[in-house]
């Protein structure tokens, strides 16, 4: 079965440029949008070689994961383009529940959003985001925004526990998987709208959140923050009450829930 767009996203324009193995579809898709490319353009692989996470780890997508990356002309600034990473999760999350609706009789893994950026199923990684940006041409911003999902297999010895569809039980492809998510993505970056409807994308992206109402701890800023995942605000910020009557906003971080949350500061 070949890579190809879902009827949704087709009949929308997209586009994709699929590679049986490259080093990494986000630098593709930026090399690309530096070289003069607008998209809106998928870059896609089933087996990545040299792919990146946040934080400067490496996101290794052995032959039958999906390594994803679209590429889009935003008119936004900066810092509302950043909130297109809730995009990215509400598209890879309705594209996970869609090829792990085998049947009724079957219910579908535990699948929840994990601030800023993972896809958890029951508690473990499945996938995760990465965004980046650049400015071209005059006040022009290209944003990529990178999809790896682990379909076939997991790593090891990553920060938090990892996990795999086929592990899971879920027999799905690559190919299945990258249909329904380019047509999630139509879907949500429509409601989205260039960051109008950033109200719609955060209560939609609440709704499926992990960890909301939980302890929670946050280490990778300038000081940890512990307390309780209240909400996000309207610029993505998670929101932590602290035991001290604060509601910290924090931009960024590592972060850890229940019972690891202790651990999380250390």
């Amino acid at each position: 079965m070949a890579i190809a767009l879902g009827p949704i996203a087709a009949s929308h324009g997209y586009r994709l440029k699929a590679f049986d193995q490259i080093a990494s579809t986000n630098a593709e898709a930026m090399a690309a949008a530096i070289a003069g490319e607008r998209g809106p353009l998928w870059f896609v692989t089933t087996e990545q070689t040299a792919g990146r996470g946040r934080r400067g780890r490496a996101w290794v997508a052995p032959r039958g994961n999906l390594a994803a990356s679209i590429l889009e002309l935003v008119d936004a600034p900066p810092a509302v383009a950043a909130t297109l990473g809730f995009v990215a999760g509400l598209a890879i999350y309705a594209a996970l529940r869609t090829v792990s609706a085998v049947a009724p009789e079957i219910p579908p893994p535990a699948f929840a959003l994990k601030w800023p950026n993972d896809v958890l199923a029951d508690g473990a990684k499945l996938s995760g985001i990465l965004l980046e940006a650049e400015t071209v041409g005059v006040g022009a911003l290209a944003v990529v925004a990178g999809i790896g999902t682990n379909i076939v297999a997991a790593p090891d010895n990553t920060p938090y526990a990892a996990t795999s569809l086929h592990a899971l039980g879920v027999q799905t492809s690559a190919e299945a998987l990258f249909a329904a998510l380019s047509d999630g993505w139509v879907e949500y970056r429509g409601i989205w709208d260039n960051g109008r409807g950033f109200a719609e994308i955060r209560r939609l992206w609440l709704a499926r959140a992990a960890g909301v109402g939980q302890p929670v701890s946050i280490k990778g800023g300038r000081a940890p923050v512990s307390g309780v995942f209240e909400t996000i605000d309207s610029a993505g910020c998670m929101i932590v009450a602290t035991a001290d009557g604060r509601r910290v906003p924090v931009a960024a971080g590592e972060v850890f829930f229940g019972t690891a949350a202790s651990a999380g500061t250390e």
